[in-house]
């Protein structure tokens, strides 16, 4: 579920899937089967192989995504940093969380004017409540330029 509620534009196909996730492809093949039948994914075939994209039609759609978002910790680290490390104009998820693999490390990019020592001190604190690392790279307003692979604005 990470792999497709944290990034909207996710998809994956079984043999990829099982790779990515060190798993037997009868395993992954059994929970796409699950998540598919429940209306949560919906799979579309592509030349020879089925290829799996979240329903953002399914009116849990909104209620799931929040969920993990929260079960990551990204409601609580946006929301204090918003409110204690300065001028915040955009977060990004980067990394193995942006493509939705649950790596322990959560990489952000962040543009604004931010006071550092305040982020690590909050970096530090959430990261130990929710038992990943998480990993970050400032940039100003008029020096960023972010053309990263799987970026998931928060």
């Amino acid at each position: 579920m990470l792999k497709f509620f944290t990034h909207p534009d996710a998809r994956g196909h079984l043999r990829g899937l099982a790779e990515e996730f060190g798993d037997s492809t009868n395993a992954v093949r059994i929970e796409l089967n699950k998540l598919e039948e429940a209306g949560l994914l919906h799979g579309q075939t592509e030349g020879q192989k089925v290829v799996y994209r979240v329903n953002k039609a399914n009116p849990f759609y909104s209620d799931l995504v929040s969920m993990v978002s929260k079960y990551m910790g990204f409601d609580e680290l946006i929301e204090n940093v918003l409110d204690k490390v300065g001028n915040l104009k955009e977060a990004y998820v980067v990394g193995d969380y942006a493509k939705g693999v649950d790596s322990g490390t959560i990489e952000l990019v962040l543009v604004g004017d931010l006071y550092v020592s305040a982020l690590d001190d909050l970096c530090e604190r959430v990261a130990n409540k929710i038992k990943r690392k998480i990993e970050y790279r400032i940039y100003s307003d008029d020096t960023v330029n972010i053309q990263e692979a799987n970026l998931r604005l928060i």
